[in-house]
């Protein structure tokens, strides 16, 4: 096989190959991709996230003007859902002067009352449901 037709057939291979990964996503039912067996109990939360965590469920008050924004999901790392189902909280870390990578995602139609809650420490690399 001369080089041209090589170059033709591996440049269709990677087209495909690009189609089908692009096309399978799409196709694929819509599931939990957090890890079940990825949970900490709110009492194995560090104080800070704890504080976060009660704050959720009280309805605030908040300390960061970002905290319970809507969170994307773009990660998709969380079940997907519509927009606005999940918001996002910032969980202090201690001698940071930024917003760190903590967070508390919770996602429900009601903010103090959400169906499920997750933390991540690695700013949305991980999520670890919280379970009482």
């Amino acid at each position: 096989m001369d080089l041209s037709v090589q170059w033709r057939v591996g440049s269709a291979l990677r087209v495909a190959a690009l189609a089908l990964s692009l096309a399978v996503p799409a196709m694929a039912p819509a599931r939990d991709n957090v890890d079940r067996a990825a949970t900490v109990a709110v009492t194995g939360l560090p104080v800070e996230a704890r504080a976060m965590h009660a704050a959720i469920l009280a309805g605030g008050p908040f300390d960061s003007a970002k905290d319970g924004a809507v969170f994307g999901n773009r990660e998709r790392l969380l079940i997907v859902r519509p927009r606005g189902y999940y918001r996002e909280y910032t969980v202090r870390t201690p001698r940071l002067h930024n917003r760190g990578a903590r967070r508390i995602v919770c996602g429900g139609a009601q903010a103090s009352r959400p169906d499920a809650c997750f933390y991540t420490d690695d700013h949305y690399a991980s999520f670890r449901r919280i379970v009482q």
